[in-house]
């Protein structure tokens, strides 16, 4: 049975020595319009979920500690890039307990701030010394899935027709693309053949998935302070999350959907038709299911490194914020 604590102790080890790294990154004083809002994400108190991915996929095949460090901060980058704009698009105010970035100054700066830090991430992932150009082109392409999942999630929007595979099919760019770069960049990084990255890829893609069916039950199961963001943005903006995908087979729903209640009250009756229904208890066993196919693709690795690996994913499923 894997170490517990000895993994705990490692993820933690992990988070810091990458929260110490993002704050030793070179940002300019000036313009303070754009680098001040920079400095601000970077000061954020996030999970730094992908950045401990990449490290722990890297480590078992012993992957070059700068190099991992490099890629992690990367794509941790890659991460806020994406949330910054986000936030902007789907009009959230708070983000890790704290004011997003258009909120504290203003929707011009943050964009700036977004594209600069998607900017700061390249310049990193270039700076890795094994497979170079395998690394900046399999971020690169994630970059591309991420952002073609996030316009499949605005297309989405209000739209009672969308179905359960294209709902899956955009979170799998959404999020299951950076989660399988991440799983992928640490084979790249330690020289892995195409088989073992593909393996990885097909990892980080389920774990991704999860990971995201998992959010869209939080954001209507927890509550701010404890998920550290806004709430109800699903909500207002009438956003497809797996749990308004799965409601449409039950009677009843279109009348939740489209009434004109406030916000709070709305998600109450949401909530209590999830449950009633059985949708929430669907979702959370593809939430697991998706979990157990991740764990499939972990014979790559062997022994502890195995280990650490199938409890990173178990972190995502019974993660509460």
């Amino acid at each position: 049975m894997p170490d517990t604590n000895l993994f705990s102790e490692l993820i933690s080890f992990i988070r810091s020595e990458t929260d110490r790294h993002l704050n030793k990154l070179d940002i300019p004083e000036e313009p303070t319009f754009v680098y001040d809002p920079i400095r601000y994400v970077l000061a954020g108190k996030g999970k730094r979920l992908r950045p401990i991915l990449v490290h722990l996929s890297g480590r078992g095949f012993d992957a070059d500690p700068e190099d991992l460090m490099h890629a992690g901060l990367a794509v941790e980058l890659l991460h806020n890039f994406t949330l910054v704009h986000d936030d902007i698009m789907d009009k959230d105010n708070t983000r890790h307990g704290q004011p997003t970035v258009h909120e504290q100054f203003g929707n011009e700066a943050a964009i700036l701030a977004g594209d600069s830090i998607f900017t700061l991430g390249q310049l990193l992932i270039g700076q890795v010394q094994a497979n170079t150009v395998q690394a900046v082109l399999a971020y690169n392409k994630a970059s591309l899935e991420v952002c073609a999942g996030q316009a499949f999630d605005l297309q989405f929007e209000g739209d009672a027709a969308t179905t359960l595979d294209q709902y899956l099919d955009m979170v799998g760019k959404k999020t299951g693309a950076l989660l399988s770069l991440c799983a992928e960049l640490g084979g790249i990084l330690g020289g892995q053949s195409n088989d073992v990255c593909t393996a990885l890829q097909n990892f980080g893609f389920n774990l991704g998935s999860a990971f995201q069916v998992q959010d869209d039950i939080l954001e209507i199961f927890s509550d701010a302070e404890n998920l550290g963001k806004s709430l109800d943005s699903d909500v207002i903006a009438e956003k497809q999350t797996i749990l308004t995908v799965l409601a449409r087979k039950h009677d009843g729903w279109d009348k939740i959907a489209g009434s004109d209640d406030d916000v709070a009250i709305k998600r109450e009756q949401m909530r209590s038709f999830f449950t009633e229904t059985g949708v929430y208890e669907r979702a959370g066993e593809m939430s697991s299911d998706f979990i157990s196919r991740a764990k499939d693709s972990l014979s790559v690795f062997s022994g502890d490194h195995k280990g650490n690996m199938e409890q990173f994913t178990d972190l995502v499923l019974n993660r509460t914020h």
